[in-house]
């Protein structure tokens, strides 16, 4: 038998999540708040935006987030070393 696969996945679990909604999990932590996330049927992402929903992960919401992480890594490590 052969799948199409589409941008989001294969055609039957595109069909299962727009029937049953999307199953997603944690793919990358980028702050506390802020996280990173796939679904396990399709495999489209989304992320958290500024009011807490889910958007969807644009390559400007993913630059977003690395430059973010990048920020909130940075200062961690300087707190860290101030507490020390």
């Amino acid at each position: 038998m052969k799948t199409t696969t589409t941008q989001h996945g294969n055609k039957f679990s595109s069909f299962f999540c727009s029937l049953f909604g999307h199953h997603y999990t944690v793919s990358k932590k980028v702050t506390q708040h802020i996280k990173e996330y796939k679904c396990l049927h399709c495999q489209k992402q989304v992320t958290t935006d500024v009011s807490g929903k889910l958007s969807a992960l644009t390559p400007q919401m993913q630059e977003i987030n690395s430059t973010l992480e990048d920020m909130y890594r940075k200062r961690q490590s300087r707190v860290v070393h101030q507490v020390a």
